[in-house]
């Protein structure tokens, strides 16, 4: 199987400061991957790497490579902007766009791709809230307003605005922190579904939910406080919750520090 995503040698700086050192790992492709680890520890920070929103910050910057199937996204022609077209990401808080409807939500990344067509924005509206397990309970509100659904129905609708544009990766920051236990379970559900056709990297203090929803799982931690944060260790998510090669990584998940 081809890699999808090949990180070597990521540092990602604010300013001066090294928020996380020397990171290599691989994702395969149609694969869901959790990040955990305590708070601070870099989690976040290297999610943001992978499209390239890390850069967004005033003086935050990289060194390093991140491949996606070959190409650098970090090379010198590539344009951060079409980045984050093929690495799409869902945050922490739903954040549907507040004066636009249900349906101008998800058609907005298409249009801002220069799709005008109406059959196939249409189209592509139906599909992707098909594809979030939206389309039943909206379907005869489109016109409404995004932000008028419920917090459970904004995150899958922002799924929705992010998979619209058919990106080949899912970036996940902690997407079900602000949510129900059983709006939690339906974004749960949806994962398992969308990583048949998306490769999925998922941010989580769910010790739980990364036992449910992942393949793999990376265990993130600091050396001590105002240290980068590194990647301990990343293995299948059965051995990592079962029999974990690292201490650390064992007294994280049973709970002893984090």
């Amino acid at each position: 199987m081809a890699k999808r995503i090949d990180v070597s040698g990521l540092n990602a700086y604010y300013g001066n400061f090294r928020a996380v050192e020397d990171i290599s790992m691989t994702i395969e492709p149609r694969t869901v991957t959790a990040f955990i680890g305590p708070s601070g520890c870099g989690k976040s920070t290297f999610l943001r790497t992978l499209n390239r929103m890390h850069e967004v910050i005033p003086g935050a910057r990289v060194e390093g490579k991140v491949m996606l199937d070959d190409e650098n996204l970090y090379g010198a022609n590539i344009d951060p902007v079409a980045v984050r077209r093929t690495v799409g990401m869902v945050f922490q808080r739903p954040n549907p766009f507040p004066t636009m409807s249900i349906k101008e939500n998800v058609a907005a990344g298409l249009k801002l791709n220069g799709v005008r067509n109406k059959k196939v924005i249409d189209e592509a509206v139906e599909r992707s809230l098909r594809g979030a397990n939206l389309w039943n309970e909206v379907k005869d509100r489109l016109d409404k307003p995004g932000a008028g659904l419920s917090g459970g129905q904004q995150q899958r609708l922002c799924i929705a605005r992010a998979i619209a544009v058919e990106p080949r990766v899912l970036l996940m920051d902690e997407p079900c922190s602000a949510l129900d236990p059983i709006s939690t379970l339906a974004i749960e559900d949806l994962i398992g579904q969308l990583k048949e056709q998306f490769t999925i990297v998922i941010v989580t203090h769910n010790m739980q939910q990364a036992a449910r929803v992942s393949d793999r799982t990376a265990f993130f931690n600091l050396a001590g406080v105002g240290q980068p944060g590194r990647l301990i260790e990343i293995d299948s998510t059965e051995k990592i919750f079962s029999n974990p090669s690292v201490q650390a990584t064992e007294d994280y998940i049973s709970g002893r520090f984090g």
